[in-house]
């Protein structure tokens, strides 16, 4: 039996999932506002629990890597790396706009099933500050072709690949993109990312081997925290 727990923290939604044998069995979400760091372990528990087992019978640990929520993908990452650690497990990551990709398949039924096997491309979105996503081109088979950047978007972001044929934008930066771009190839849905739609790249890393180092790990960020000193009166 093949199992990897799988964490989804990126955004904000908090998700967990259990993959067995290639199939989810269990899963977990929640979008209650800031609280990853306190309904994580306790859906990892809960899961486990309701599959029979103990974290000695997964394989492998997986969690996203980002970009996404600093805090969010610092809860994740530290929740995955404390379960390796404590069990000897390895540790997989899987990039937010991989998962994105990998979750366009059911979304577009709800979106426009029509476009089911015409797409030209999908471009993920992580939102950020303003008008502002992380981002990055991907063919509908699940190839990147762009590097993954932070993008200011307007009435003319991807028009190169708009002119092309239908573009679906997906990601919880998707919505506020619909204001603006509003060409005609162009469909979009707004969602968070969830864990059980990391299992199709989890289990390609898993069976490539490609483990992280537990101990030196960190989430891809994109940007730098940059903390600000709070402008309200403490006293």
């Amino acid at each position: 039996m093949e199992r990897i727990l799988l964490i989804e923290t990126s955004t904000a939604l908090c998700s967990t999932a259990l993959a067995e044998n290639g199939v989810i069995t269990s899963y977990r979400e929640s979008s209650a506002p800031k609280a990853h760091a306190s309904l994580t372990a306790v859906f990892i528990q809960e899961m486990l629990a309701e599959r029979g087992i103990t974290l000695d019978g997964c394989n492998a640990i997986c969690v996203s890597k980002g970009p996404g929520s600093y805090t969010g993908l610092r809860v994740g990452v530290s929740t995955a790396k404390g379960l390796c650690f404590g069990s000897g497990k390895p540790l997989l990551a899987v990039g937010t706009l991989d998962t994105l990709v990998a979750q366009a398949a059911a979304e577009l039924l709800t979106v426009n099933p029509d476009l089911t096997g015409n797409l030209r491309f999908i471009i993920p979105m992580i939102d950020a500050r303003r008008m502002e996503v992380y981002s990055a081109v991907f063919s509908p088979d699940g190839t990147q072709i762009t590097e993954t950047t932070p993008v200011i978007v307007d009435e003319n972001s991807f028009a190169e690949y708009l002119e092309q044929g239908p573009v679906l934008f997906i990601g919880d930066g998707a919505g506020k993109c619909a204001d603006v771009i509003k060409h005609p190839n162009a469909h979009f849905c707004q969602c968070h990312p969830k864990a059980s739609s990391m299992l199709s790249p989890a289990i390609a890393a898993y069976k490539e081997k490609r483990f992280e180092d537990v101990a030196y790990f960190e989430p891809f960020y994109l940007k730098e925290f940059v903390a600000t000193v709070s402008k309200k009166k403490l006293w």
